[in-house]
């Protein structure tokens, strides 16, 4: 259970103010919700899953300490990535906008592709080199479909009125914090 709760509270600070919430946000107002966070479910648990396993077979292979120096220095990695911020591109958001297929089909496809080399899937691999993988996947993917269904919910309701620097620095910071938990743990 660990694993799980970690795992869904990393995972869902990640992704707030990711690509792929603005991607929910484009695909929501096109489509119904249900149909886009299904294709957000099903991409996510595919993604992390491999994500577990890459985590999984390197926390087998590797000392404790250097896991945790290397998951240390990673988690502050994603704090200055999360501060760089994240935008859609013009290819993304036209796809977003533009896909006339099943919504499913297109969500899950879309999804799947953003999410290969994202930091979620970079934090997960992290998660999984120090917990199990299976509360790992299991949080990490309720974790970035909270997060992605609560970006839904209120872009739909607050349109663009969304405070993204203030997201953006908190989520920067949770990532600071769990990269200096890791390193002071690594050291003692």
């Amino acid at each position: 259970m660990e694993a799980f709760w970690i795992s869904l509270a990393v995972i869902f600070v990640a992704e707030l103010g990711d690509k792929s919430q603005l991607m929910a946000m484009t695909f929501a107002t096109r489509f119904k919700p249900w149909p886009v966070i299904a294709g957000i479910t099903i991409a996510t648990a595919v993604v992390h899953l491999l994500s577990v396993a890459v985590g999984g077979l390197v926390g087998d292979a590797l000392p404790k300490t250097a896991i945790s120096v290397v998951a240390g220095v990673a988690f502050l990695g994603f704090a200055l990535w999360t501060l760089r911020g994240d935008e859609l591109t013009e290819e993304e958001a036209g796809k977003a906008g533009r896909t006339t297929r099943n919504a499913l089909i297109a969500v899950t496809v879309a999804f799947f592709l953003s999410e290969l080399g994202d930091k979620t899937m970079l934090a997960t691999i992290t998660l999984a080199t120090q917990h199990g993988w299976f509360g790992t996947w299991i949080g990490s993917t309720v974790g970035m479909v909270a997060a992605d269904a609560l970006a839904i919910l209120v872009g739909r309701l607050m349109g663009k009125h969304l405070p993204e620097k203030v997201i953006r620095y908190g989520a920067a910071a949770a990532f600071a914090v769990f990269g200096i938990v890791l390193l002071v743990e690594a050291i003692l």
